[in-house]
């Protein structure tokens, strides 16, 4: 018998749900997140259609409580949160505060332009929605392409409200340590 790669049994996954809803309307969006590229793809029936920089946690990949890490493996957008709101909309406890800052802004770092709210559907994610794991805009937009989060993944304003009226509440999600073209080579082969 072959033994599988995790990762390969995840974008396994990933592609089969693509596939299943092909002959449907819409076309079947899912995210594949690579942290060591710490890059997104948008695919759509499992065809590229997007690709964005991305900020991971700065302290590595991980389930636990409380460690301030990136799942690894696969989840779903549970809830979108910031539809119509502006970009730079800063958002506390997922509400929007009224507050809009600007791409870069001096001060802090808070969630800002939309929410993808994550759950896992898997043990290795289990803990991804009670953690508050989400795709979210980020202010601090110069530092998008290296890890800095607390867990989430961060993305510049005007890519996060891209992806988020492009993806639908069920989406597929799938963190991965393998490197980007190796995740899509090992999608495309499946």
């Amino acid at each position: 018998m072959r033994k599988i790669a995790p990762f390969s049994l995840l974008f396994s996954l990933l592609l089969s749900a693509s596939r299943i809803f092909a002959a449907s309307e819409p076309a079947v969006a899912s995210i594949l997140i690579s942290v060591p590229d710490q890059k997104m793809v948008l695919l759509q029936n499992g065809t590229r259609i997007a690709e964005y920089p991305v900020s991971t946690s700065r302290y590595g990949v991980g389930d636990r409580f409380g460690s301030y890490a990136t799942p690894l493996g696969q989840m779903e957008v549970a809830d979108k949160i910031g539809q119509g709101f502006p970009l730079g909309t800063v958002f506390k406890s997922r509400r929007p505060t009224g507050e809009v800052l600007r791409p870069n802004a001096p001060g802090r770092d808070p969630i800002v332009t939309r929410i993808l709210w994550l759950r896992g559907t898997e043990t290795a994610t289990r803990n991804a929605y009670d953690r508050d794991i989400y795709i979210h805009g980020t202010p601090v937009e110069r530092l998008i392409g290296r890890p800095v989060s607390y867990g989430c993944v961060r993305m510049r304003s005007r890519d996060v409200a891209e992806l988020f009226g492009r993806v639908a509440i069920g989406t597929p999600v799938c963190i991965t340590k393998a490197p980007l073209q190796r995740a899509l080579s090992t999608l495309a082969s499946n």
